[in-house]
């Protein structure tokens, strides 16, 4: 074998070294990752309970043809439609309080990431006779990483069918 020269030896040197560096920082970036994520997670339920869309709308990637399924109805195609859909409906709402139940469950997958939860709405509608309807709601988040930001590119808000008391 032939001998190995200073400056082959150096290169070796740094791209152990690299290695090692990545081997360390790579969990650390992750979990920064994770805290950006649970932050947008955390903005969601402030921006929403405002019922004003133009305070969700960061949270949001603008694709024209992104899906979010919400509540009602069946689903928006688009930020703009969702943004512009949604107004209707909270015209009627006095108030609109969603409180996390504490199950997020976070997966990355590089750029990508989706969420898992369940939600407790608490919906005060307006007028004579308003009154607060209360909601247990399950969620499904994905997410993009952006421009180093991560933003929501598909929702999927729905209700289990409420027949009967179930177990948590």
């Amino acid at each position: 074998m032939p001998p190995v020269s200073a400056k082959g030896e150096t290169v070796k040197k740094a791209l152990l070294l690299a290695f090692v560096l990545f081997l360390v920082a790579a969990p650390v970036l992750a979990k920064d990752d994770d805290a950006e994520i649970r932050a947008v997670i955390e903005k969601y339920a402030v921006a929403w309970g405002s019922l004003n869309p133009e305070n969700a709308a960061a949270l949001y990637a603008k694709d024209a043809d992104l899906v979010f399924y919400d509540l009602l109805p069946l689903k928006y195609t688009g930020w703009n439609a969702y943004a512009e859909g949604v107004k209707p409906h909270f015209a009627q709402f006095e108030s609109l309080k969603i409180t996390p139940k504490g199950d997020l469950k976070v997966t990355r997958r590089g750029n990508v990431a989706w969420t898992t939860s369940t939600l407790d709405l608490a919906v005060k509608t307006k007028g004579e006779g308003a009154d607060t309807m209360a909601l247990e709601t399950r969620q499904t988040l994905i997410l993009e990483k952006q421009g180093g930001d991560w933003k929501i590119v598909h929702e999927h808000l729905s209700t289990p069918l409420q027949m009967h008391e179930h177990e948590h």
